[in-house]
Order: C-alpha cells, then structure tokens, then sequence
C-alpha cells in the first residue's frame, strides 16, 4: 500500500489547468489527461471501475467545462470567450477563472454513455522510468486565486492511478531490450479491434502521410560539421597528456580526445575518476593514493552507520527498512545478463548493494530511487572497488541528482530545454508533437533520467557515458543526443502517424538498435549548428551541472526531499 503514494497527482489549482481529455479505449480502463495552461500535461489517470462521467460532473460544480469545437472529447476549463459566460465571469464567482481562450462549445448537461464511450484509443502505458510517477506535480500557485480554496483538493480526490498502470510501469521500467513491451505484445491481437472507424475500408486506398521537409537535413548537417570518431584514448597516447609527476597537462585536449574517441576499458578506472571530479587533472600520482586512502576511512565510517543498526533498532526505523528493501528488490535485477553481476550469490552484488544503502546514508535528503542502481552499475564495473565506487557515484549523482528530485525541477528542466532545442532544430518535428499531445516531451523521460543506459549495450553505454562527462561542446550534450534520435526517425514518426501510446512504444524499442557513434556524430552537429540559439534554450541550473575546478563535490541544493 504504501507505494500507491508514489503515483499521487499533488493537488492542482483549476487556474493552472487548461484542458481535460478524455480516452474511452476499447480493451482496458477510461482514463484522462489533464494538460496545463503551460502546455506540460499529466500522465494518464485511471479509472478502474469508470467514473470519467463522474469526475467530470465534479468538476463542472466547480469550473465551467466547456466541450472543444475542435476535438469531442477535451473539455476546456474556464473558456470564457462565449458572452454568456463572460458575464458569468464578471460576477467573480468562484467557478469563474481566467483562462487562455480556445474555441469551444458548452458540455452538454445530459450527457449519454454512448458519447462517453465514442472515443477508442490504444491504450496508454506509461515508459516505467522511477521518477515518472511523480513528474507532473503542481506548479506553484503565483496569484491569488478566489476558485483555489475550493478547487484546490478536487484532483488530488481523483489522483490515484489503478492498479493497471502501476504494474505496467513497473514492469516496462525492468523489461529488458529482448523482452520488453510485452504488454503491448499480449495486447496487439486488440489493435485491430480499438476502432473500426481508424481501420483502413477494403475499397479504400491508403495514400500515405506526406512527412513534412527537415529544414536541417540530418545527413549532410552531420557531414558538414561533425568529425569523424577517433580510436579510443590507448596508454601511450595517455601519457603523452601526463607530466612526470602524473598531472594532466592540458585538460582541455584531453577532454577534446575523449569526446571524439572515448577510452579503452583498461584506462576507465584512472580517466574516469577524472572525469567525474573524483580525482582533479591537477593531482600527482602521490596525491591521489592519498585522496584514495582518505576517501576509503571516510566511506568505511559511513557505512558503519547503517551495518551497525540492530534488528530491535531496524524495527523503529521505518524509512531505513522503506529504502534497504528497495535497494535489495533493484539489486537482485540490475544488470544479471552481464557476467560481471550474473548467477547466484555474486559479491559484486553485495558491493551495489552496499554502495547505495551508503549513499543513502551520505545523501539522507534525497536517499535512494529507483534508477540508481542502473547509473551505479557501470561504475562499480569500472571501478572494481567499493569505495572508489562510492566517491564516483557520489560525484556523478552531484550532477544528476536533481533528476530524482520529488518536486522533479530536474527533469522538468531539461525535458523543457529539449522541447525548446527540437522547436529550434526542427520546427516541423515540434509542431507534430505538439498536435498529437506529446508537447511534454515525456517520450524522452527515461533516456534523460537514465542517460541511455537502457538504450545502449553495455560498452556502448560506458563510452557515451564518458564523452558525456567531458562537457566538450556543452555539459548538455545528452539533449542533443535526445534531438539527434528523434530527427533521425522523424520520417517514420511523422509518416505513421504515431500517437502517444505508439511513439512511446516506438522509442523504448529502440533500444539495441541504436549506433552511438551516429548518434554522437549527429548531436556533434546539432549541438554546433545551434550555437548561442541552443545555449539560449537551456535554463540556467539546467542539470547536470558542471563540476567546480576545485574538487568533486559540487554546491547543489536539494529543494525536495525523496521517499
């Protein structure tokens, strides 16, 4: 029970709420989405036993729901552009707010069962990312709102997603590549069946859908300005950017080198602990076995801290007990196709294990999430060392710990950022997205929160990884990537006609089927093609952050607490 908390919609003022639509599919529960005055829209809410009418009626006793002229099934919230409910308005009522106006029609006050059950969609399954769940809460309230104390609880009533939706999340989100979407497998013999006015007639021909120019053809953008990919970094060649003493001598260029060829498996341990702000470019060989020897007393005490808690004290602690089941549950399921934590009774599992039940302690505001586990793995993988492995995760999450914020800035930060770079690179792209309600960009939840790593093999994600940490070009270079896969599949996205539920399919299918090095090549491209432009469509504070020179651990402030 007590994880049907972690899919609640907070509590939302009407005034920030655009519109409500809603999805009557053929096979699986009525849901809707509710989308924000902002354009950012809600993950589908669930209806297990009906009751879309229902809510809907609710709500009318405290807004004025307007059906759109354009769509039957998205009803309009507050659409004051009728005269009648323009003077409503002028009464300040509490049910009269100001909103955007849209065309619309007034919601018909008898409505039937048969309008109600008129729209068929697929079903939407939501990508199974940990933090999902908890992505769309409310923005603040900025002005006073005479509706907001009435208003304020309604949607909060209505939030809880059924059971459907929280096992669905659950298992796309462990899915393996070979065997994922199987949700959708078990399903597709449905598809045909979703509505038989979306079935192509027999005496009907098919014209297929014109898919608009790319005003930046991808190919020849690449050709003109990314570079080719390099060997990766050989020993020789590493030291060659070293001094006598083992300081790097220009980090720059060295830099530069990762990001144009990666490293070989054998130098990761060292490169990284770089990278990463672990080590800093300026240290001597004599200096970093010191650092390594401080960092292993300081991570052997805090891990005594919750080694050291008795069975009698375990029972009083409940977020304790919350977070080392959690972290036991995602252990035992992190990454067992790879030899390295496959078969029974692996130590390297016991080592991710103690990891984050560590880091939890070390970082108690934010704790431990789902998804940690798979930005841990190649790091211990790398490292061989549990407190090596510790002090780089700790410097990695300095800079991606934002993504697993409760109030989710992180993530809604850098899903914003992307919608502005796709609407720069590819207005065309932008606007089919924006049609099809995928304005939100949460297709993209997982690739960012993840940085791919479900995405890649496992060496492909390594290397990514570290061309990633170098911030050659911009320290959100895995936007680009998100910019680059999207524009190389915009001709069959936009030709088929992908809704939500397919596109969402579409892109976790990906999975296995990507080349990074055209990936990396292509959002080389973009990234430079958009120069200041893309620059200007990051916000500042944008994750992840750049490392300070002075050392790995990084000033970031936790706005929220997680668990």
């Amino acid at each position: 029970m007590q994880d049907m908390n972690l899919y609640t919609i907070r509590a939302v003022p009407f005034a920030d709420v655009r519109s409500i639509r809603r999805h009557t599919p053929a096979f699986g529960w009525q849901y809707i989405i509710v989308v924000l005055s902002s354009g950012l829209a809600f993950p589908p809410l669930y209806f297990y036993n009906g009751g879309v009418r229902e809510f809907l009626a609710t709500v009318k006793q405290h807004v004025v729901l307007l059906r759109s002229a354009e769509h039957a099934n998205v009803f309009l919230v507050n659409d004051f552009q009728n005269p009648l409910q323009r003077t409503l308005s002028s009464l300040e009522l509490p049910r009269a707010v100001s909103l955007s106006i849209v065309p619309s029609t007034p919601v018909s006050g008898g409505e039937s069962a048969s309008q109600e059950n008129g729209e068929r969609t697929d079903v939407d399954v939501l990508d199974g990312s940990p933090s999902i769940r908890q992505f769309y809460r409310r923005e603040r309230q900025k002005v006073h709102d005479p509706a907001r104390d009435i208003s304020m609880q309604l949607l909060e009533k209505f939030s809880l997603v059924t059971k459907f939706a929280r096992e669905a999340t659950s298992q796309l989100f462990w899915e393996t590549p070979s065997n994922a979407f199987s949700l959708f497998e078990r399903g597709s013999s449905n598809l045909s069946a979703i509505d038989s006015s979306q079935k192509p007639r027999d005496d009907v021909l098919e014209l297929p859908v014109p898919v608009p120019p790319d005003p930046l053809e991808l190919d020849k953008l690449s050709l003109a300005w990314g570079k080719p990919r390099q060997p990766p970094l050989g020993l020789e060649e590493w030291a060659t950017f070293l001094d006598s003493e083992g300081r790097v001598v220009d980090s720059k260029a060295l830099r530069k080198r990762i990001f144009y060829g990666g490293v070989e498996h054998k130098l990761r341990k060292e490169v990284w602990e770089i990278l990463l702000g672990y080590q800093s470019y300026e240290s001597t060989y004599a200096e970093k076995e010191y650092q390594r020897s401080n960092r292993k007393t300081e991570y052997e005490i805090i891990k005594n801290q919750w080694q050291s808690i008795s069975p009698e004290q375990e029972k009083r602690f409940t977020k304790f007990r919350e977070r080392k089941g959690l972290i036991e549950k995602d252990v035992v399921r992190t990454d067992r196709s790879i030899s390295f934590y496959g078969g029974d009774g692996n130590a390297n599992l016991s080592f991710l294990h103690n990891v984050l039940l560590t880091y939890s302690f070390y970082n108690f505001d934010l704790g431990y999430c789902q998804g940690m586990s798979d930005l841990l793995s190649p790091i211990l993988f790398v490292m061989e060392d549990e407190s090596e492995s510790f002090w780089c995760f700790v410097a990695l999450m300095e800079r991606l710990g934002p993504n697993f914020n409760r109030d989710q800035n992180g993530m809604h930060s850098q899903l914003f950022a992307l919608s502005k770079l796709v609407e720069l690179l590819d207005a065309p792209l932008h606007n089919y997205f924006k049609q099809k309600d995928c304005l939100n960009y949460f297709i993209c939840f997982r690739w960012i929160l993840l940085q791919f790593k479900r995405e890649l093999e496992y060496d492909q994600t390594m290397r990514l990884w570290e061309v990633l940490w170098t911030h050659h070009l911009s320290e959100h270079l895995h936007l680009y990537v998100c910019v680059a896969l999207l524009k190389r599949y915009r001709g069959k996205i936009i030709g088929e006609q992908m809704e939500f539920d397919t596109l969402l399919k579409f892109i976790n299918e990906l999975s296995g089927h990507i080349d990074i090095d055209v990936t990396l090549r292509d959002a080389e491209a973009l990234c430079l093609c958009a120069g200041e432009n893309g620059s200007a469509c990051i916000p500042p504070g944008t994750p992840p952050s750049l490392p300070r020179e002075d050392g790995f651990l990084f000033n970031s402030e936790l706005d929220d607490t997680v668990l």
